[in-house]
């Protein structure tokens, strides 16, 4: 699925990343709490959430997350903007709830990792 995809599915804006709108993900994970991300997610390319901190962009850098989406109409703030953009993330805006974010993607082909 391509970022693009995303951004329509879940009627979402482009806060930035535009250029990489025809970037290709093959899964997605949706969490508030950071910690969990990093302690339990693997090859996960879509950050679904609604935490507004610039906690979350470092951790989807950390996690080579091409792109998050921010859920319940969250709004990042200019520092986290312009740290997505320094290290190439694209960031959507959408005003879908998690759960319907989530299962709106997964019910268009999005799934998570596997599990071993």
């Amino acid at each position: 699925m391509k970022i693009r995809e995303i951004k329509e599915l879940l009627d979402a804006e482009v806060v930035c990343g535009e250029d990489a709108l025809e970037t290709d993900v093959h899964s997605a994970c949706g969490s508030d709490m950071m910690s969990d991300v990093l302690a339990y997610v693997k090859d996960q390319a879509v950050l679904l959430t609604g935490l507004v901190n610039s906690q979350v962009i470092r951790t989807a850098a950390m996690m080579d997350m091409v792109c998050v989406v921010f859920v319940r109409s969250k709004v990042p703030t200019p520092e986290m903007i312009e740290l997505a953009e320094e290290s190439s993330i694209a960031l959507l805006a959408s005003g879908k709830r998690m759960y319907e974010a989530c299962g709106t993607l997964y019910y268009h082909g999005l799934g998570g990792a596997k599990h071993e």
